[in-house]
């Protein structure tokens, strides 16, 4: 038999199916997230272990090889750009992470485009063949080198170069133009091994941040509140509003309708120069009653009282809140029942923390932490 309203139950059906439904498509959305890195990552580590060059790989190319020397890649597309001004680059390093962002075809400011051509990664160097002449870089001799995360920009210094200059690439070829030729870097250096142990890493730390099936949720988990528009807040608002109405009541101190106690005095009749003194009737004395006592005033309740030993966090029987403490990497799968949690939650990558809107996000000690939120508030702690 189908439940009604009157029995106070068809709401509870409502709100079970409507967090149900938010919480798998929450769910969906990091569990795609997920599999696209953790397949970039596999696939790294597949190109990490195969990537090898020829000889052969050059034949055509108007670039001679020394004896031991192979070709590794080639990209058609490519252009020479030089730099002025700049200061010194880091040093290169074997950090194979892939990208997180997608690159802009844009050039820096700054950069200039001074030639065009293909540019090949050797066992022993880079090397752009352009219309103008050639250019190389010799890993041996190669000081600082920089990807700039919003362009497709690679820099580059040399000790036989006083100018920095680098490739403009292809967005959709600079990824891969950047991984190969670390690894052809690390080959240089013997240093392959460290590049495949940091990729199985990478991708062991990964495989502990997928998202976890959320429980389904009951009608008999409702809570009235969820009758309420608004749920939790309105309640809270509501429950502010009870608490200030009184204080002001009692902050306040209306004056008297009556204006106070006064005492009318007679009327003097208006002295005439032919009454004798004798005659004169003295003036009435006026009277003034004492000033009634002022009524003690109650305390006002201090508005920054002590917000309970959550520290201001939503009731939970998780034991979450915001007094600091250990840092929680990987929340309760209901926590979205008790806190505000943001759009795509779950595929988020950090530590829980609370916004500047209320909202908790997933994504805490990452330089883009609630960025449409406000950022920062404080840490959800346990």
């Amino acid at each position: 038999m189908a439940k009604t309203e009157s029995t106070g139950s068809t709401w509870r059906y409502r709100w079970a199916h409507r967090q149900n439904v938010r919480r798998v498509s929450t769910y969906r959305g990091a569990e795609a997230a997920w599999r696209r890195r953790d397949d970039e990552l596999r696939r790294l580590r597949v190109l990490a272990a195969d990537f090898q060059g020829s000889a052969a790989a050059g034949a055509g190319l108007p670039l001679e090889l020394a004896a031991d020397e192979v070709v590794l890649w080639a990209l058609p597309a490519a252009q020479l750009v030089e730099v002025r001004h700049s200061t010194v680059l880091p040093a290169p390093d074997l950090t194979v992470a892939p990208q997180t962002g997608p690159l802009r075809p844009r050039r820096p400011d700054g950069v200039r485009v001074t030639d065009a051509g293909m540019a090949v990664i050797t066992s022993r160097r880079l090397v752009l063949l352009g219309g103008r002449g050639r250019r190389e870089w010799a890993y041996g001799r190669i000081t600082g080198l920089a990807h700039d995360p919003a362009a497709p920009v690679t820099l580059i210094q040399a000790l036989d170069r006083r100018l920095t200059s680098g490739l403009l690439l292809p967005t959709d070829a600079a990824p891969d133009f950047r991984f190969k030729l670390t690894l052809a870097f690390a080959d240089a250096i013997e240093q392959r091994a460290a590049v495949l142990a940091q990729l199985d890493e990478l991708i062991a730390e990964h495989a502990q941040l997928k998202p976890f099936r959320p429980a389904v949720n009951t009608p008999a988990q409702a809570r009235f509140s969820a009758r309420v528009p608004g749920g939790r807040r309105t309640l809270a608002v509501a429950a502010a509003i009870a608490l200030l109405v009184p204080a002001a009541l009692i902050e306040s101190d209306p004056s008297d309708p009556t204006g106070g106690a006064e005492v009318a005095a007679a009327a003097t009749p208006a002295p005439t120069h032919s009454v004798a003194p004798a005659l004169i009737r003295p003036s009435p004395v006026r009277v003034t009653p004492p000033s009634p006592p002022k009524p003690t005033r109650s305390p006002r309740p201090s508005p920054s009282a002590s917000q309970g030993p959550r520290c201001g966090a939503p009731e939970n029987p998780l034991g979450y809140d915001y007094c600091g403490g250990t840092r929680i990497r990987k929340p309760a799968a209901e926590v979205c029942d008790w806190f505000d949690c943001v759009p795509q939650f779950w595929s988020g990558r950090g530590y829980l923390v609370q916004c500047r809107d209320g909202s908790v996000s997933l994504t805490g000690g990452r330089s883009n932490a609630c960025a449409e939120h406000g950022g920062v508030r404080r840490t959800v702690a346990k």
